[in-house]
């Protein structure tokens, strides 16, 4: 059997804080091979990149989810007892809860809401020096979604919530105080959405029937039972937050249009290039760059042995930028997408494999939409100009972001 590469007697956790999303695609380089051996937070890991290993990872009868995600993912960006941590049947009935919550008629229902919130927050820039933009995507983006799950958001409370679900998203990856911000900001909207649940369950609200926190209040699990109120709580911020996220994905789309100025013109005039321009965008910023997962049982991979009980990153955001997979990965080249059909393990932004039968993200298709919503927005309904700024994302940064966020001057909605 072949020896795994890489150094295990010293941990790397200072190593992956320096280089950040890097971090599995440098040594995959150093060592030629898709596979490697480290210890982060001094727990012996084997690390994957490209396509055959997403494939690999993504075989359920080798990998299990519990007890892989560490603690610190749990207290700021998932919540304990989630969908992402569970396996087999228990995992799939709860995944219907959201496949039904996010099918397409939902998803279109949310998106309309979105539409009319963006058209709202063009009023209000236009009267406006400058806009940084991207709270204000999340924040339109948060009473869009709160209204479409049937959870009462006043505008006095609307602030307070967009502020605690971005910063489960930002601080979910970082150390100090973006992480202490992100256990606050988890720790007060799950009591918020407990609440809500029991309000749900009581009688307090009577949300529309099909309405997400619905859906998720009369939810059973496998066992039969209604889930637990924490449980609950953390599954519906795991319908509200990823939708606010979605506004880091928007920004990084209005970058590439500044730095590519006739992709402006193309999607102004053609709908056609909106999917390819999307799905670019999320080919080369997956904010979240790993997933995690236990090995189930002793196998053996092209030639290199697994052991139950190892703790086995993937990396998705080098994956996506796989040179084995991707003619010129760095470059950014929408036409790469002209004609594509879809692909479960070389392209996996939000995770590989089935929505349906695995743990890729079931919200996929709710996020191409909003961004594509978004891009016929700013190239197609307003005016404006990108303040001069700092513009560089830096990959040490979990999640990604470019370093001031983009600020947005000259804002003009455009009458038809």
């Amino acid at each position: 059997m072949r020896k795994i590469p890489g150094h295990t007697l010293l941990d790397s956790s200072a190593a992956l804080l320096r280089e950040g999303c890097l971090f599995i695609s440098n040594r995959c380089q150093r060592y030629d091979s898709p596979v490697f051996a480290t210890r982060l937070l001094l727990q012996y890991t084997l690390c994957l990149r490209g396509e055959m290993a997403a494939e690999l990872f993504y075989d359920q009868q080798l990998f299990s989810r519990k007890n892989a995600l560490p603690r610190i993912l749990q207290k700021t960006l998932l919540g304990v007892g989630g969908v992402q941590g569970m396996d087999g049947p228990e995992h799939l009935q709860r995944k219907r809860l959201f496949l039904q919550a996010l099918n397409t008629e939902r998803v279109e229902r949310l998106v309309r809401l979105a539409e009319h919130q963006w058209l709202a927050a063009l009023q209000r820039w236009e009267g406006q020096s400058h806009v940084v933009i991207l709270p204000e995507i999340e924040m339109l983006l948060c009473k869009a979604v709160c209204r479409w799950a049937g959870v009462p958001l006043g505008d006095d409370e609307a602030l307070q919530r967009r502020q605690q679900l971005a910063a489960m998203i930002d601080g979910g990856g970082r150390i100090g105080w973006g992480q202490l911000a992100a256990r606050r900001a988890r720790s007060k909207a799950q009591a918020w959405a407990s609440e809500l649940i029991d309000g749900q369950r009581d009688g307090r609200f009577d949300a529309p029937v099909d309405s997400a926190i619905a859906l998720v209040s009369r939810h059973r699990g496998y066992d039969g039972e209604l889930l637990s109120r924490p449980v609950a709580a953390v599954e519906l911020l795991n319908l509200l937050r990823p939708t606010v996220a979605v506004a880091r994905f928007i920004v990084f789309a209005l970058l590439e249009l500044h730095r590519h100025p006739e992709w402006q013109r193309r999607l102004a005039r053609d709908d056609g290039w909106l999917r390819p321009f999307t799905h670019e965008v999320r080919r080369l910023y997956a904010f979240f760059p790993f997933i995690a997962a236990r090995v189930r049982q002793d196998f053996e991979w092209e030639g290199y042995g697994f052991k139950a009980g190892t703790r086995v990153l993937l990396d998705l955001y080098g994956t996506n930028r796989d040179p084995a997979t991707w003619e010129q990965p760095e470059v950014f080249m929408p036409e790469r997408f002209v004609g594509w059909q879809g692909d479960a393990y070389s392209f996996i932004p939000q995770g590989g494999a089935s929505a349906e039968y695995h743990h890729r993200c079931p919200g996929e298709y709710l996020t191409i939409v909003l961004i594509e919503s978004a891009l016929q927005l700013f190239c197609r309904r307003m005016h404006y100009t990108i303040a001069e700024q700092d513009l560089n994302v830096s990959t040490r940064r979990m999640p990604m972001l470019p370093a001031r966020c983009l600020i947005l001057s000259d804002i003009e909605a455009l009458r038809t």
